[in-house]
């Protein structure tokens, strides 16, 4: 009986040591599904982070998405989820995130409105939240020490679309067809409230203005940051107002594709027949545009600064530090923001962006 008790104690830990050796090899290092240390820090002593984009089909988006996961690969393991556009379900991706414990969790928030309810949840659980791209309200980012927002002034993007307006206008006088002095424009925004629209509508046209022109403002809608909507919205405008336009600005490069497209059905970039088209984000898409010729000129929102600089503060806040400069490669402003400067591109400087 004793050697038979043997026997079965050799068998029983030579297959817990076959299992454990299976399960490492194929895992290759990452975490997997369970709530254990191993899923917490999973490739030794990597944290795991949990990262809700609003919606993985933004354009601008997929870009900062690819840079998360690309400065991610020596820092930490990222779980990138897709929030669909809806805050209810990025709610429960970090209610998720936090029952899986995660180290940190970063939050690219569908309505920075609801920031609120996702950083008293991740205090309660003690797990650092770092908000990207859309920022939330300032008395939310008060409610913790461990909140921060990786973003750019859409403020400045807006005032540098308004003075690649002013510098086209100021180079070709023909710009302004009816001869009025009056730049004539339509306006396609993002979705209501958001600050990015807000801000840069007001001070892309604040720009002109503060350069000594006249500005009258032919229309104006939302066309959510889409550019199938956009193209819509434009065709309207078209139809309404047709010739008198002379600018068309918009809160994004996807929505400035949608009118270039609209503009192209009238006739428009062929035979003379050009009309100065602006946006923000510098997209690969937006590039191929410029370089055709279509459109006058972009913001470059540093997609991949963004993502850097949100996987180093969410890295560092996952190993228990707090951020700075030296840790992080980033100025950090008030403690809480790193703030990604924006760049004005056109046709001649198309590789700073590329």
């Amino acid at each position: 009986m004793t050697k038979k008790k043997t026997l079965l104690a050799l068998l029983a830990a030579t297959m817990v040591l076959a299992a454990g050796c299976s399960n490492a090899s194929n895992n290759n290092g990452e975490a997997g599904n369970g709530g254990n240390a191993g899923a917490d820090n999973g490739g030794g002593d990597k944290p795991k982070i949990g990262v809700a984009i609003y919606k993985f089909d933004d354009t601008f988006m997929s870009g900062v998405r690819a840079a998360i996961a690309d400065a991610a690969k020596d820092k930490a393991e990222m779980d990138i989820v897709d929030s669909q556009n809806s805050q209810p379900e990025q709610n429960n991706k970090v209610d998720l995130f936090i029952t899986k414990k995660y180290k940190a969790i970063a939050v690219n928030p569908v309505d920075r409105t609801a920031a609120g309810v996702i950083i008293d949840k991740a205090k309660a659980a003690n797990i650092p939240v770092v908000f990207l791209n859309r920022e939330p309200m300032a008395d939310d980012m008060k409610k913790w020490d461990k909140v921060y927002y990786v973003g750019a002034k859409a403020e400045q993007s807006g005032t540098m679309e308004g003075q690649l307006v002013v510098d086209y206008f100021k180079a070709h006088p023909e710009a302004d067809k009816n001869k009025d002095g009056v730049v004539q424009y339509v306006m396609l925004q993002g979705e209501p409230g958001h600050q990015d629209a807000e801000l840069r509508t007001q001070f892309s046209i604040q720009a002109i203005t503060d350069a000594g022109m006249k500005v009258e403002k032919l229309a104006e809608d939302t066309a959510m940051w889409d550019r199938v909507k956009a193209q819509d919205k434009m065709a309207s405008f078209l139809a309404a107002h047709g010739d008198k336009i002379e600018v068309v600005i918009t809160n994004n490069d996807d929505m400035a594709l949608g009118a270039i497209e609209a503009l192209k059905a009238k006739g428009y970039f062929k035979d003379n027949k050009y009309m100065p088209v602006v946006g923000v984000d510098a997209t690969a898409p937006a590039l191929q545009a410029l370089q055709d010729g279509t459109l006058l000129g972009t913001v470059l929102n540093d997609a991949k600064n963004q993502g850097a600089a949100t996987t180093a503060l969410a890295a560092v806040l996952a190993k228990g530090e707090t951020p700075s400069k030296e840790n992080t490669g980033y100025d950090i402003t008030d403690g809480k923001y790193v703030w990604i400067n924006y760049k004005a591109i056109t046709k001649d400087n198309i590789a700073e962006a590329q």
